[in-house]
């Protein structure tokens, strides 16, 4: 165990907004969380890939930072990866594409850790979390017991989990079980892989993914970001087709037989955000879905362009865009 105080909040933010952490303790086994004294319900960290300090932190912050990989073989097709949660989600990509395992090579350069995966339901390029995870591992704070909780009961939707709602706070991801396979399943549907032929090889695809996203993503060392800002709103299908009356170019992706999913992107960009710059704070050049921190960004200036997008959307498309990223207070409670 290794606790820190006093620590800059933007060593433990890609978006690097300057304020303070109060407490860090980052542990790296179920020891290590057995011997926390919990007076109050820790805030969870992984590498701060999806969360913005917008205030100073007053309530402890822990982070996971075991990292091994344990390798079983379920039959000779597939192979389960019993992952713990502080290893970092692009390499364990990595390594299933070099070992040729099949069924996340589309969610490579997704930034943070396995742990936070879960929580987010990450997904891209039409594969989620939720298609290969078999389980996951979570310590209980106030039981102070690992529970298993297999995929159904993970509750995943879109970046949504249990781990959002009923579990929010009441524990910390210790590791993840991942469910891979030796038959070629390539997923090339959407936007940036559909060019590729459909016998493209693991790699192939894994290199595409990277290419696509470093053309429309800012690389969060060079230029502090969070990745996507706001979630992909998701609406009723009388409701889309109601918007393609008076917007005959908005894009949709059916969800079901009700629901289409709308882009986020698409709505901003229409707005005219892409490159809009707020003093040091502003939506990037290449993608407005992305907000970026020239350097000197606060919380203050943030608030107010969040703020902005949000009533020009939901003015000229009555959408409601909702934050994919965590917004904290100082007491690690979410601000919207």
């Amino acid at each position: 165990m290794h606790i820190l105080y006093d620590q800059p909040a933007e060593l433990y933010s890609t978006f690097r907004l300057k304020t303070r952490l109060a407490t860090l303790i980052e542990v790296s086994c179920l020891a290590d969380l057995a011997q926390l004294d919990i007076t109050v319900a820790p805030l969870v960290l992984g590498e701060g890939s999806n969360t913005i300090f917008l205030q100073a932190q007053t309530r402890p912050i822990v982070r996971f930072t075991g990292n091994r990989i344990t390798e079983s073989w379920l039959d000779d097709k597939h192979c389960l990866l019993h992952v713990e949660a502080g290893h970092n989600w692009h390499q364990l990509v990595t390594t299933a594409v070099q070992q040729q395992l099949w069924g996340i090579e589309n969610l490579a350069l997704i930034p943070g850790s396995v742990g936070a995966a879960p929580v987010q339901n990450i997904g891209a390029y039409g594969v989620e979390l939720a298609d290969v995870c078999a389980y996951v591992d979570y310590y209980h704070w106030q039981t102070r017991s690992l529970q298993r909780l297999t995929a159904s009961n993970c509750n995943f939707g879109y970046r949504d989990s249990v781990f959002k709602h009923q579990l929010a706070s009441e524990g910390i991801i210790v590791a993840v079980g991942i469910r891979l396979s030796t038959v070629a399943k390539p997923v090339l549907s959407y936007q940036g892989l559909d060019k590729l032929p459909a016998g493209s090889s693991i790699k192939e695809i894994y290199q595409q993914v990277i290419v696509t996203r470093n053309s429309k993503l800012p690389d969060y060392r060079l230029l502090a970001n969070c990745g996507s800002f706001f979630k992909n709103p998701v609406i009723d299908k009388l409701e889309y087709q109601r918007l393609q009356q008076h917007h005959p170019t908005i894009p949709g992706f059916k969800q079901d037989t009700n629901q289409v999913k709308v882009p986020a992107a698409w709505l901003i960009d229409q707005q005219g955000f892409k490159g809009f710059r707020f003093n040091d704070i502003g939506c990037y050049s290449q993608q407005p879905l992305v907000l970026v921190n020239y350097g000197d960004g606060n919380a203050e200036d943030l608030l107010t362009l969040i703020s902005e997008i949000q009533s020009k959307v939901y003015q000229a498309y009555q959408i409601t865009l909702e934050p994919e990223v965590r917004l904290l207070n100082s007491d690690g409670q979410h601000y919207v």
